[in-house]
């Protein structure tokens, strides 16, 4: 009995630590993305770097050390990835697809937060958009949400 008890015990305590391990990992996919969309085309702005802390603080429920700790992984994890595949597949087979949504649309609130995307951005989102399986039809509409809103 105590031996069945240990066992079922032991399973939880496993259980619960790759279920950390997945959400981490999955954290610092899309923190990656977002960084990699903040930077496409020069240094990250003091605007986005503001606004990429704000959404990585809310959308995970985070402290501002956890976030600040978040931010510099991604960015290390970001400088070594050749492509967006490496990100955009981890996140399509751990979420659904109203999370895809909300990951192209953090992309947006920080690509909009200095008003407008150039072509690299636009390039950038729609590609992962692509990955991770949101149609134009859906990543349009979130652009145009996250741009009407950014104006109240």
């Amino acid at each position: 009995m105590f031996g069945s008890l240990k066992t079922f015990i032991s399973g939880l305590v496993e259980d619960t630590t790759q279920a950390n391990n997945q959400d981490r990992v999955h954290r610092l996919a899309t923190a990656a993305l977002l960084v990699r969309v903040a930077t496409i085309d020069s240094d990250m702005s003091a605007a986005r770097l503001g606004k990429l802390h704000a959404v990585l603080k809310s959308h995970f429920a985070l402290d501002d050390v956890a976030t600040a700790q978040l931010m510099d992984d991604a960015v290390a994890v970001n400088r070594n990835a050749i492509d967006l595949y490496h990100f955009t597949s981890q996140l399509k087979d751990a979420t659904d697809e109203e999370g895809r949504r909300r990951i192209i649309k953090m992309m947006w609130e920080i690509v909009l937060v200095e008003g407008s995307a150039n072509e690299f951005e636009n390039n950038v989102i729609w590609r992962a958009a692509d990955l991770l399986g949101i149609s134009s039809r859906q990543r349009i509409e979130l652009r145009q949400y996250v741009a009407a809103n950014a104006l109240v």
